[in-house]
C-alpha cells in the first residue's frame, strides 16, 4: 500500500471534495488555496502522490485521483463525517464548530473505535451539513442535486447540504432557522440576499448563502 500521513490524507480529501458538488477538476494552484499552503509544496506533493499512484497530473493541468486515491480519500471523508456526525450528536457541538475538531481526530482514531462510534450513532448516511458519509466498503449515496444559485426561482426542493467552509455564514443559516432536510421554495434570489419559503414561512438569507446550499433537483416529497 502507497505510504499514507496526516499530509497526504490531507491532499486526498480535498481533491476529491473539490468534485463532489460539481464538476471541474482542482488544479494546483486552487488546491495550494484550499489547503492554505504554498504552490511549491503542492508541486512537491502531488509529484509524491503520482509516483506512489495515488493521483494523475501533467504539468499545469488538473489534478485527478487514481482508483486508489479515491480510495483513501473515501476513508478519511469516513472518518471526518462520522467524527462530525458524533460531536454534534453526543457532544452538543454546533454544525460551524465541528470541522476544525474532526480535522484533527480524523488521523488519530482506529478503525475499531471508528466503528464503535458508527453503530452508536445508527450508522448515519450524512454529517451534520449533509455531505454523504461513505460506507465502510467506500460506496456513497448521493442523490440528484442543484445548487441554490443555479435553481430558477419557483423551485421546490429538500435542503440536501449546506457547505461547512464559512463558519460565519453556516451560524448565519442557523438562526434563519433553515434545517437540512427542510422542503423549501425558492422566492427571490438577488447579488445580496436570497429569500426561501418553508411551508409558510419566508426565510431570508445573505446573498452567499447561494453558493453555499444545496437542495434535491426532484420536488420535495
Amino acid at each position: 500500500m502507497p505510504p499514507t500521513s496526516p499530509a497526504v490524507e490531507d491532499y486526498l480529501k480535498a481533491v476529491y471534495q473539490h468534485t463532489e458538488w460539481q464538476d471541474q477538476p482542482i488544479t494546483p494552484k486552487v488546491l495550494a488555496d484550499a489547503l492554505g499552503v504554498a504552490p511549491s509544496s503542492v508541486t512537491e506533493m502531488v509529484k509524491k502522490l503520482a509516483a506512489a499512484g495515488l493521483v494523475s497530473h501533467v504539468p499545469y493541468g488538473a489534478v485527478r485521483l487514481t482508483t486508489e486515491g479515491e480510495a483513501r480519500a473515501l476513508q478519511v471523508l469516513r472518518r471526518h463525517r462520522i467524527i462530525e456526525t458524533w460531536l454534534v450528536r453526543e457532544h452538543a457541538y454546533s454544525w460551524d464548530e465541528v470541522h476544525d475538531e474532526a480535522e484533527v481526530l480524523e488521523h488519530a482514531l482506529s478503525d475499531r473505535l471508528l466503528d464503535a462510534i458508527d453503530a452508536q450513532l445508527g450508522r448515519p448516511r450524512h454529517d451534520p451539513h449533509g455531505d454523504a458519509i461513505p460506507a465502510a466498503d467506500g460506496s456513497v449515496a448521493r442523490e440528484p442535486f442543484v445548487l441554490l444559485a443555479d435553481a430558477p426561482e419557483g423551485h421546490e426542493g429538500r435542503v440536501i447540504r449546506v457547505s461547512d467552509r464559512d463558519p460565519a455564514l453556516l451560524r448565519a443559516i442557523d438562526e434563519s432557522g433553515l434545517r437540512v432536510g427542510d422542503a423549501v421554495t425558492v422566492l427571490t434570489r438577488v447579488a445580496d440576499a436570497v429569500t426561501l419559503r418553508r411551508g409558510g414561512t419566508e426565510l431570508p438569507l445573505p446573498g452567499a448563502a447561494s453558493e453555499t446550499i444545496w437542495l434535491s433537483a426532484a420536488p420535495a416529497s
